[in-house]
């Protein structure tokens, strides 16, 4: 069962071509700023607000938790203008995604510009060191970026990154050595700067040089170009990176005379032979500097920021500890809720729209990438810390599209491996007393020190020496979904009628569950096997009745708002695949059972004037939970609720208390039927339509509305035969991935996502049937052949998304967002 998302979510509505920039635009209506203040303006004649001339990156609210400072912006004015800092603000995660998806319209090329302009007399010692940084991967726009990143990348694939596995797992060791038995330390200081430092050194091929001097050098170069300097520390400033970048020069020579090693450097160097006009001179000075900083100081402020996050969430740290298979997922999520890069900068080539508010051709732009990975839009309880969280790789702290950062997978395998030595040797290890500080700047944060402490008699080691040689495997590339399981248990389940069966759900572990929302659902693992049902869930290894694990999708119905439990309803389906039929002869009171979740692909959105809800049998269960909401915030809804007869509708007793007249019931015994023709006979634009039931049904109200507004109707579908592959009727299709420039072909018996798994290209999927919007990838250039039920009209014509389950390139070629 699945959904059709909102169609606000389509990339058309989040960054649009303006139509003109006004020269000073009134308060409120498209395209202007949503709070009317007259005090200032920006320059695009829009009034700035209060919040806005008051935001200030360098203050200590924006350094201690960025997030939570611009929440404000978040909620109420997600694109504002800053006079103090004189660059245009973005915060929430849509917005945010299609300025990185778009590097033409928003060009990187100010993202090492220094945001405090220095005075002549820090110019000046620049100037006597020669110092010339000129483009690198992060700041170059097309045509030269994507060739040079291309010649470049094969160092960073997931096949090579392997070859540092197991140096990066000695010095973990041997660091972890020097403090094991002292009961405190300063992780910082003591461990995670130097590792990723040295790290990034052998990555590079780059002789160990002396930590310190590096780690000064490092901090100047932020300093100076995120940070803001006082005048009478811009000239030491300078010095520093002035240092650096001869530093940076006197290596590249000597890797010149012998460019053999296996360093990314060297292999620059050799790529300059075949690509001259490629990789110039120039380029590899600046990026020799410019690596140096990136490979090493986001994974060591990232690795401080995961460590400290969990130790401040004690029951997710006890949880990798006993279970070091979610470590992977914890690192995603420890970026996602407090990631090391906090805000990228982008320049707008033209007049364009942003979150519907006019920006100029010339604007710098600051983007939260922290903010977006708190954006309750994209991630369900967005402040909930979730080490299961199953859309935890979707966060942006690495960025997106074409300028992703390079060294991602490098990062994540060094904060694995981080975790694990930790978890597996420290378990006990908790955080001192302290007070948390942060190098001033813009865009990167990382404690400055992090005092942890332990009792050294309790050390596992000392008890058992094989902790030394347990291992944990580590995950090379993207997390775009996992299985991330939560344990459940069934606190209840109560017969609703003589074929549901209400499940009311509760954490294992007694701990709060992540909030929902409206139209959510979760995935429950459910066992079966090709003889029949598996007991207890459990795997059989009996040849061919052996137990196949598979997700069934069951929508939440109870209370959004309660923490403490889940609660579905499942109709037992004779002629279904399974799932149903488990639930109702395993899922009883005090079973457990594995969930994932929840996710929401059928957003209820409060926005309009009036509300319309639907369901058909079964499909109660999301509407259910809309209704509950409607009447919750006050607004003017109706509820229509079709079924074969009283005695077979779920939850109607309780929905008749809770919504008296604005609950209508047609049951087909009573001589009853909604006529939606009539019904729905004047169309409305304050009015929004949600369904959830029968094929039939929806087919019905699809037709009654075709005359309404695109979209007013939302619904939910049980089953699809859309995505049914006849290879006769098929064509194949080149699928291209753009982050790589891979080519994957579709051959027109497979779907694309087969072909992409063939080709070790990670799409989690659950139906596979087009209904629950999980294979999900984004599209970049290519008209699709559409064949889900999950995408609303809107998405479907912006030609930005496909589900890889079923759909199909239209024509011979796709561009992929992978």
């Amino acid at each position: 069962m699945t959904t059709a998302t909102p169609s606000d979510a389509s990339i058309d509505n989040v960054l649009t071509p303006a139509a003109g920039v006004p020269s000073a635009p009134p308060a409120g209506g498209a395209g202007r700023c949503p709070i009317d203040h007259s005090a200032m303006r920006a320059p695009n004649g829009c009034p700035v607000s209060a919040r806005a001339a008051d935001f200030d990156p360098f203050s200590d609210g924006y350094q201690q938790d960025p997030p939570d400072y611009v929440r404000w912006s978040r909620e109420q004015e997600p694109v504002f203008y800053s006079p103090q800092l004189g660059y245009w603000v973005v915060t929430r995660y849509h917005d945010i995604k299609a300025i990185f998806r778009d590097n033409i319209t928003f060009s990187p090329s100010i993202a090492l510009e220094k945001i405090t302009p220095t005075g002549p007399e820090a110019n000046a010692v620049l100037a006597s060191y020669e110092y010339g940084m000129s483009r690198t991967l992060v700041n170059e726009d097309e045509p030269a970026h994507m060739p040079r990143r291309r010649v470049l990348m094969e160092p960073f694939t997931p096949p090579e990154l392997g070859h540092h596995e197991a140096m990066v797992r000695r010095l973990a060791r041997e660091y972890v050595d020097r403090f094991i038995d002292d009961g405190r330390a300063d992780l910082v200081d003591q461990m995670l700067w130097e590792v990723p430092l040295t790290v990034a050194l052998h990555f590079l091929g780059v002789p160990e040089e002396d930590m310190d001097m590096l780690r000064q050098y490092s901090i100047a170069h932020t300093v100076n170009t995120w940070g803001r300097p006082k005048p009478e520390e811009q000239v030491a400033v300078a010095h520093a990176v002035g240092k650096f970048w001869q530093f940076a020069g006197k290596v590249l020579d000597k890797m010149r005379a012998d460019p053999s090693g296996p360093g990314w450097m060297q292999y620059g160097i050799r790529m300059q032979k075949q690509h001259p006009e490629i990789v110039t001179d120039s380029y590899l000075h600046s990026m020799m500097m410019a690596g140096i900083v990136a490979a090493h100081e986001t994974t060591a402020n990232a690795a401080a920021n995961a460590i400290k996050l969990l130790l401040q969430h004690r029951e997710a740290w006890e949880d990798i500890c006993a279970d070091p298979s979610l470590i992977p997922n914890a690192v995603e999520e420890c970026l996602r809720h407090n990631g090391s890069v906090a805000a990228w900068r982008r320049l707008a080539t033209r007049d364009v729209r942003i979150g519907g508010v006019d920006i100029p051709a010339g604007a710098k732009l600051l983007i939260v990438t922290s903010s977006a990975n708190h954006d309750e839009r994209h991630f369900n309880d967005a402040d909930f810390f979730d080490i299961r969280r199953e859309n935890a790789g979707d966060q942006l702290t690495f960025g997106f599209g074409a300028h992703q950062c390079l060294g991602k997978d490098l990062a994540r395998m060094e904060l694995q491996i981080f975790l694990e030595e930790f978890s597996r040797r420290l378990p006990h290890m908790r955080l001192a007393e302290q007070a948390f500080s942060y190098v001033p700047n813009t865009s990167f944060r990382g404690p400055e020190h992090l005092w942890v402490e332990w009792d050294p008699a309790a050390n596992p080691e000392r008890r058992d020496r094989a902790v030394l040689s347990a291992r944990a495997p580590v995950r090379i590339g993207d997390i775009t979904r996992v299985d991330a399981y939560r344990t459940v248990k069934v606190e209840s389940a109560v017969a609703l009628t003589s074929d549901i069966v209400r499940l009311r759900l509760v954490a294992a572990d007694g701990r709060p569950l992540p909030r929902w929302t409206p139209g959510a659902h979760i995935d429950v693992v459910c066992a079966v096997a090709s003889g029949g049902i598996q007991d207890g869930g459990a795997s059989s290894q009996d040849g061919a009745a052996a137990a196949r694990p598979i997700s069934r999708q069951y929508s939440l119905c109870g209370d959004p708002d309660a923490r403490d439990a889940y609660e579905i309803a499942v109709l037992r389906e004779p002629d279904g695949r399974g799932g149903s039929a488990w639930v109702h002869e395993y899922a009883r009171a005090g079973a457990l059972l594995r969930i994932r979740g929840p996710r929401n692909h059928f957003h209820f959105e409060t926005d309009r004037g009036t509300v319309l809800l639907i369901a058909g049998g079964i499909g109660i269960t999301p509407v259910s939970a809309m209704a509950r909401r409607a009447r919750a915030l006050g607004l003017d809804y109706r509820l229509i609720y079709c079924g074969r007869s009283r005695a077979s509708m779920a939850l109607l007793d309780e929905l008749t208390a809770l919504h008296g007249e604005r609950l209508q019931v047609y049951a087909s015994d009573e001589g009853r039927r909604a006529d939606f023709t009539a019904l729905l006979a004047t169309p409305c634009a304050e009015t929004r339509v949600y369904a959830c039931g029968p094929a039939r049904m929806i087919d019905a109200l699809t037709q009654a509305c075709a005359h309404w507004p695109q979209d007013t109707l939302r619904v939910e579908h049980f089953t699809s035969a859309l995505g049914k592959l006849d290879p006769s009727k098929e064509h194949a299709f080149e699928a291209v991935l753009a982050s790589s420039g891979k080519s994957v072909q579709v051959r027109s018996d497979q779907t694309l996502l087969q072909a992409l798994r063939d080709a070790h290209v990670e799409v989690r999927s659950d139906c596979e049937e087009g209904l629950c919007g999980s294979c999900e990838v984004r599209v970049l250039d290519g008209t699709i052949d559409h064949r889900d039920v999950v995408l609303t009209r809107a998405e479907r014509e912006s030609n930005t998304k496909m589900m890889s389950c079923c759909s199909r390139a239209a024509g011979k070629r796709v561009v992929l967002d992978l």
